[in-house]
């Protein structure tokens, strides 16, 4: 008797490419993009850069060093940027602003929507005195875990940076999501409500293999002379890549197809929610875009524990501070009640 597939929520980022994507990266046409003449990423970058309203792009092998490429080509040595303390860029890039940039962090903490409060940023902000950093540079997030920071916020807090000369990067991993969530909340279209975002900001990194599907690449957006700096960067952590464009099809294909139907990985994400507030064994489980994190509540025994249970029985996920169940591309209504079915017999 076969054995039922895994069900695999543990991140966006498992998505295989469809067989039209890999189509398009099998006839993709190809150059050396260390030279500049791979047609397919000129393309992508082309592309990426006028659907945020920006002068350029460049195509990077990761989100991370996208966010890392921003950094180095903001600040110089000694300078610092102001940035979430649970923030990707600070939090879960292994330093690499520190260790790379000379760049230093000043965490602040997140409020419980993801943003930064405008109080907490502006007195983060030094003064102008050799004993302190030089602040440079604030750094957002959206989404951020799952959750979306609105317009309204993201003008404020871009204001607040400008009035005291400091620089914004939008780390916008899932841009495209905070972009759908924000058009099913208040109307109008996902790819001009994320070129409305975008220009808020000086730089904007944006990645094609979460949501979207593709099976590699970033984006780092800006004006030509910040990207002129980020490909420098690039090339100084190793990122320049020779027939690229097999990858960039793969991400031009996700901006043509793969850009609305991240609503239905929210809807998936809500009917998984949904399912598991009745029960005894859940302290909660709000549902924001793709994204379900899970308090247990206590006294039901170790995260780690649970989420090795939940693999025995077939559904994956991870658990570092609280199980996180991640929609995409590759899972079904159908997968999520038989998420659930599994959840409910093992929690």
């Amino acid at each position: 008797m076969a054995t039922a597939k895994s069900i695999d929520l543990r991140s966006d980022t498992v998505t295989r490419p469809t067989p039209a994507m890999r189509d398009a990266m099998m006839n993709a046409p190809l150059g050396d993009d260390v030279f500049g003449d791979d047609p397919t990423v000129n393309a992508l970058q082309e592309r990426i850069a006028s659907m945020l309203g920006k002068e350029a792009a460049l195509f990077m092998p990761s989100g991370t060093q996208s966010n890392l490429a921003a950094l180095m080509s903001h600040c110089q040595r000694g300078d610092e940027y102001l940035v979430g303390q649970g923030a990707h860029t600070y939090r879960y890039e292994a330093g690499g602003g520190a260790v790379l940039g000379s760049v230093q962090p000043q965490p602040i903490t997140n409020q419980a929507d993801g943003s930064l409060a405008l109080a907490d940023i502006e007195v983060a902000i030094k003064p102008d005195d050799a004993h302190f950093a030089r602040t440079r540079l604030l750094c957002l997030e959206n989404t951020f875990g799952g959750s979306v920071l609105q317009l309204a916020y993201l003008r404020q807090a871009t204001e607040l940076a400008r009035r005291h000369g400091l620089a914004t990067h939008l780390d916008g991993a899932r841009l495209f999501n905070a972009a759908v969530a924000l058009a099913q909340q208040h109307g109008g279209d996902a790819r001009a409500i994320a070129r409305e975002m975008a220009q808020l900001f000086d730089s904007v990194s944006v990645c094609f293999s979460k949501g979207l599907g593709a099976p590699v690449g970033s984006a780092l957006v800006g004006n030509r002379e910040l990207i002129a700096r980020a490909h420098r960067a690039r090339k100084m952590l190793g990122g320049g890549m020779r027939q690229a464009g097999v990858l960039a099809a793969a991400a031009l294909y996700a901006l043509d197809h793969h850009v609305d139907r991240l609503a239905d990985d929210h809807a998936n994400a809500q009917r998984l929610a949904a399912g598991l507030q009745g029960l005894a064994a859940v302290a909660g489980a709000p549902a924001n875009t793709n994204m379900v994190f899970v308090d247990l509540a206590p006294g039901r025994g170790e995260r780690a524990g649970v989420v090795g249970r939940l693999r025995e029985r077939g559904l994956l996920c991870t658990g570092i501070y609280k199980l996180r169940l991640v929609t995409h591309l590759d899972v079904s209504s159908a997968d999520i009640d038989r998420a659930l079915d599994i959840l409910r017999d093992t929690l």
